[in-house]
């Protein structure tokens, strides 16, 4: 069985980290065991490194309580407090944000590259609006669209949006300045128009820029997602999950969620991944020298009969 080059430097480092998980986890709680065993604490144990598994609101929890908590929030499947529901609200949320996004960017991308007055006056309050707190204009931007009626999830999506487009615009931007001025100079040549050159040249050329830019924009959009679920008022998904255990303090249950976090942006990307092997077949490793080889063998002379 043949395996996958990238798959060997992604289990070098689950090895690694599971390596020191174990003593960071000790290091991280015994002193906290320490100072629960000296106030009196009843505790289910007698020596700090003892207790250091067994703490109720541990700093690093032991694997045995992510496992149980795992247990505990992942089933019944379709439980609204159970993970794969609101983690499902949220990745739809992100994607619906990061479609948006696309349709913005695209065009400010657009209009950046078809006119350099338009960039120059644009970019500068492109940049600026990523500098503002998007936990501060969360609550803003929901009360503005419950005042026309958008509410549940669609103000969560637009908030997304508003953190994914700034990667789209600059990396759609770049791709669609990266062709060659030669090939720029040989459409003119051919008299084609602007939306020839686009669509014949400036688009294909973008192509590996716009994926980049949306794997970007994926996680970006998804932390966007969940901020304004913790900002707003939020029914489901992964951030009402994380504002309600932090206010019961539940330790173990927001490792579990942000873990669980971790894995739903790992599973967005590779999607966006595989969209991307999926509609450009041309940059898959080896695809393109297949295709030489095999055009090669085709011109070779006394082939034909080979069989």
């Amino acid at each position: 069985m043949r395996i996958s080059p990238n798959l060997v430097p992604m289990l070098v480092v689950a090895l690694v980290v599971v390596a020191l998980y174990w003593p960071l986890m000790y290091l991280a709680n015994i002193p906290v065991a320490q100072r629960a065993l000296d106030t009196g604490a009843a505790l289910p144990c007698k020596t700090a490194f003892e207790c250091a598994t067994q703490l109720r609101s541990p700093v690093l929890p032991s694997p045995q309580q992510l496992w149980n908590g795992f247990g505990n929030l992942m089933f019944p499947l379709d439980s609204p407090n159970a993970i794969p529901i609101n983690a499902a609200v949220t990745a739809f949320e992100t994607v619906v944000g990061l479609l948006l996004a696309a349709v913005v960017g695209f065009f400010f991308a657009i209009g950046m590259v078809a006119s350099r007055a338009f960039e120059r006056s644009l970019l500068p309050w492109i940049v600026a609006s990523q500098t503002v707190p998007i936990i501060a204009i969360a609550p803003m931007l929901v009360v503005l669209l419950g005042q026309y009626g958008v509410q549940g999830w669609l103000p969560k999506a637009i908030i997304a949006a508003y953190i994914a487009f700034f990667p789209i615009t600059i990396g759609v931007a770049k791709g669609l300045k990266s062709p060659d001025p030669m090939a720029l100079d040989l459409m003119k040549t051919y008299n084609a128009n602007h939306w020839q050159t686009y669509l014949k040249l400036r688009f294909p050329a973008s192509v590996p820029y716009l994926f980049t830019a949306f794997k970007v924009a994926m996680t970006a959009a998804l932390i966007g997602a969940i901020v304004a679920e913790i900002s707003t008022i939020s029914f489901q998904g992964i951030g009402k999950m994380l504002a309600e255990n932090s206010r019961a303090s539940d330790v173990v249950a927001m490792w579990v969620i942000m873990l669980s976090s971790a894995v739903l942006g790992i599973l967005l990307v590779a999607l966006v991944n595989w969209l991307e092997r999926l509609l450009t077949p041309w940059r898959r490793p080896g695809g393109g020298a297949a295709v030489s080889a095999n055009a090669k063998q085709a011109r070779l002379p006394g082939r034909e009969g080979v069989g």
